[in-house]
């Protein structure tokens, strides 16, 4: 089994290597560019986000769709992610993190509009779509939507299943000496009752976990920025002088490269938002909406508020506590850092973010149980379904109770695999992107979807 896990982790080398990150990044400033800076829109899709659409088609609110995809992405790329980049990078990687995640809005756009655009009804009124229905209806190309499914059905249930029960129940043991046991049959019995319902009750309990967790998160990391308001102008200036300079340097820090800032910036960017993985779409296609460019600008969100907001404020409470403290905590790595970060809000401070990471993560099982379920489905239809959401309750106790080093790196490869089709629908299909984008937000310079909430608002 050790050679085994060897070997994964020797492919996941090449995976999520240079030329992966190259395509990845290289495929967000392509789309930005060939879709006039779409980010541009981005308080017109907040907006839009907080609306509804119910004269759209559609099994779900806009904003549950959002809360659910923001739900399996928002989880501890943003937290334990963002330290282990300052880590390996230095603190230039929180700008490379945050530039990975203002591009990548174009791309979360791109996909979610491709889901939209090519989803399918089935007899009993359900919507199903993704990027393996934009590969099949969209490139005519049925094997390459097959391969997606299969590589995001098995990435789901590893980084979307197990090894995030496993984390909350270590996180749990170490916290309050609770057996995994029974964190792990507590989680299951949660999951069942949310899973078993569908994507109507994944949804709106997303809606509703979703906002509590970031909005208590952020408070926690203002309350430390508060604690550290000395540090965090030198801070934000280490931050911009490391990203773009041969050496990072200052208080504590070990000097890093550029490229090695940008390469740990950049990866765990991608990891944090998911944009480009072909993931998020899938609960896209679910949302009511009039047209794709709709929903396409309210996914889009997802990204400003995961990566462009939370891990920044993420990078500035590291990096200010780094600056404050350099003796106890430049040598701190990952969970440690966070931790100790953390630790500086007096007595409640571990619980802050105990609390943030167990409900980061239970909605991260949540939202990968509607994305492996949908591909399930694509490969075996509907009587897989349920037999599917026992086997993701069951899957959420094992991964409580075992180590899963294996898990995670097969996980990490499936998910590098899931991304290749994904963004050859992106490339190939890129004229479909602009011309519906064309015909929605563009045509004869007027904004027709902001005009059609001036008019709703009036």
């Amino acid at each position: 089994m050790e050679r085994i896990n060897d070997f994964v982790n020797w492919i996941n080398g090449y995976l999520w290597g240079p030329p992966m990150l190259v395509l990845l990044f290289g495929t967000h400033l392509y789309l930005t560019f060939r879709l006039k800076f779409i980010q541009r829109y981005t308080p017109l899709a907040i907006r839009l986000s907080l609306s509804k659409d119910k004269s759209g088609d559609g099994d779900v609110s806009q904003f549950g769709a959002l809360t659910t995809a923001l739900a399996a992405t928002i989880g501890t790329g943003n937290i334990v992610g963002v330290a282990t980049a300052i880590a390996l990078g230095g603190p230039g990687a929180v700008l490379w993190t945050w530039l990975t995640g203002v591009f990548g809005i174009s791309t979360k756009y791109a996909e979610s509009l491709l889901s939209v655009k090519y989803r399918v009804k089935t007899s009993d009124g359900t919507m199903l779509g993704g990027p393996m229905y934009a590969l099949e209806n969209g490139l005519n190309s049925k094997w390459l939507a097959v391969l997606f499914c299969i590589f995001t059905s098995i990435a789901a249930f590893g980084i979307g299943n197990m090894v995030q029960a496993n984390s909350i129940s270590t996180m749990v043991e170490d916290a309050f000496k609770i057996s995994p046991y029974i964190t792990g049959a507590i989680m299951a019995i949660l999951t069942a009752v949310v899973v078993l319902g569908g994507v109507k009750a994944i949804a709106g309990v997303c809606e509703k976990l979703v906002p509590f967790m970031a909005i208590f998160y952020v408070l926690g990391c203002i309350v430390i920025l508060v604690i550290n308001a000395s540090f965090i102008i030198p801070a934000i200036g280490l931050i911009f002088r490391s990203a773009f300079t041969a050496r990072a340097a200052g208080g504590g820090f070990i000097g890093a490269t550029l490229i090695t800032a940008a390469r740990y910036g950049i990866a765990r960017g991608l990891f944090s938002n998911e944009s480009g993985l072909g993931s998020a779409p899938i609960v896209a296609a679910a949302a009511q909406t009039k047209n794709p460019v709709r929903q396409a600008l309210v996914s889009s969100t997802g990204t400003f508020w995961d990566t462009v907001i939370v891990c920044a404020i993420t990078g500035i409470v590291l990096v200010s506590s780094i600056l404050r403290d350099p003796a106890g905590m430049s040598q701190l790595q990952g969970g440690s850092l966070t931790k100790a970060a953390f630790a500086q809000i007096p007595v409640v401070g571990p619980l802050v973010l105990t609390v943030g990471l167990m409900t980061f993560v239970f909605s991260t099982i949540l939202g990968w149980s509607y994305y492996g379920e949908r591909s399930i489905e694509y490969l075996f239809g509907k009587v897989a379904i349920l037999p599917y959401r026992l086997l993701w309750v069951i899957g959420v106790f094992v991964g409580s109770i075992a180590a899963l080093p294996l898990v995670w790196n097969l996980s990490d490869a499936m998910n590098a695999m899931m991304a290749i089709p994904n963004l050859i629908s992106l490339l190939l299909l890129s004229g479909v992107i602009v011309s519906e984008t064309r015909k929605y937000l563009w045509e004869n310079n007027l904004d027709a979807v902001a005009q059609e909430e001036i008019r709703r608002v009036k």
